[in-house]
């Protein structure tokens, strides 16, 4: 995946994913890594083309405009094909978690519809459903409707696709819901891409819980079974909540 910036292709990164919306895939990675920090930097998304040199047949071009400013240091991170997070190291983690910006969005959230998002999102996991094999991620309003839900055998990658497809069609999220665990990369990409709460079929770690706090996120956890366990950003839950993190 590359960047174009005034005429030049820079290399964003590489991953290993599930064949289907590359095109948001690299768009939410670019959001997400931090180079596109404004939709309106970006100016489209396309397949590379052979007479665009080193990139390699299905490699994707994030066009960012000519007046954005880009910042080189954040390309190339992900230089690794993986299907893994691509971040080894805390000295690397913490320089990531530091980029993170705060969300101050409020929206509120019934602790009903909060519940229900796992099973909505779970209805439209086509391929989840005949194979078992793969995560997913969906972004939702803060009534209870799904916007959109994308697979992928990264849980990241999930990620990154449903962010691409917000900001390539400039619409606004209020919930990420994951179909596995919370991991600080999970919680850092909606932070990046400015959506305020984070719901999450099974666990947080340590440190997602510490990222979603210092960005003013909530974190939302265990959210199965009809009931969900609070780890940030409680103000945003309307009802009684059964459990909530110290």
């Amino acid at each position: 995946m590359h960047i174009e910036h005034r005429g030049l292709l820079h290399l964003l990164g590489s991953t290993m994913r599930t064949p289907g919306h590359d095109l948001e895939l690299a768009a939410g990675l670019a959001v997400g890594e931090g180079v596109l920090r404004h939709a309106d930097d970006l100016a489209g998304v396309r397949h590379c083309r052979a007479g665009d040199g080193g990139p390699q047949d299905g490699d994707v071009a994030v066009v960012v405009r000519d007046s954005a400013d880009l910042d080189l240091s954040k390309l190339g991170r992900v230089s690794t094909p993986s299907s893994a997070c691509g971040l080894c190291g805390r000295d690397e983690i913490d320089a990531i978690v530091a980029s993170a910006p705060a969300v101050d969005r409020q929206v509120l959230i019934d602790v009903e519809v909060l519940a229900s998002l796992p099973d909505l999102m779970l209805e439209k996991q086509s391929v989840f459903r005949r194979t078992g094999g793969l995560h997913a991620a969906a972004l939702a309003t803060a009534d209870g409707v799904i916007t959109v839900v994308r697979e992928d055998v990264g849980r990241h990658n999930a990620v990154d696709k449903v962010i691409g497809h917000r900001v390539m069609s400039a619409t606004v999220a209020d919930v990420l819901v994951v179909s596995g665990r919370a991991g600080f990369e999970i919680v850092q990409k909606a932070a990046m891409a400015g959506i305020p709460v984070v719901a999450a079929v099974s666990a947080p770690t340590s440190l997602s819980v510490e990222v979603a706090r210092e960005c003013g996120l909530t974190l939302v956890a265990f959210v199965r079974d009809g009931g969900f366990t609070i780890y940030s950003g409680r103000d945003r839950v309307v009802g009684r909540v059964e459990s909530a993190a110290p």
